[in-house]
């Protein structure tokens, strides 16, 4: 369920965040490693279908592992990659990711 900060976020055309849906989706997955994609997509505020290229771009990137457990689907994010842009190569996945999850547990 869309939080009512997103919700009055979207209700600005003009609105815009300083993170990316792809840093999104990664704390939702950091802040619940089983989560649903459809679960995530409901929260960041964007298509399911969305989600799943954003999962497959950060898969390809060597930021996500998904493993299969059953039928559901866990991921692990690799917290020591570097941040994919010439401006930030110097700092990690942790650097950002840690500080915006509070109190849930940050996997590897």
């Amino acid at each position: 369920m869309a939080s009512m900060a997103h919700k009055e976020l979207a209700t600005n055309e003009t609105s815009w965040t300083f993170l990316t849906n792809h840093s999104h989706v990664l704390i939702c997955i950091a802040k619940q490693p089983d989560i649903r994609l459809s679960e995530v997509a409901d929260l960041v505020g964007i298509g399911e279908r969305s989600v799943h290229r954003i999962v497959h771009d950060l898969e390809s990137a060597g930021y996500l592992r998904v493993i299969k457990e059953g039928r559901r689907n866990v991921y692990r994010i690799d917290l020591d990659r570097p941040l994919r842009h010439p401006m930030e190569a110097d700092h990690h996945v942790r650097a950002v990711i840690t500080p915006l999850v509070k109190k849930s547990k940050v996997t590897k």
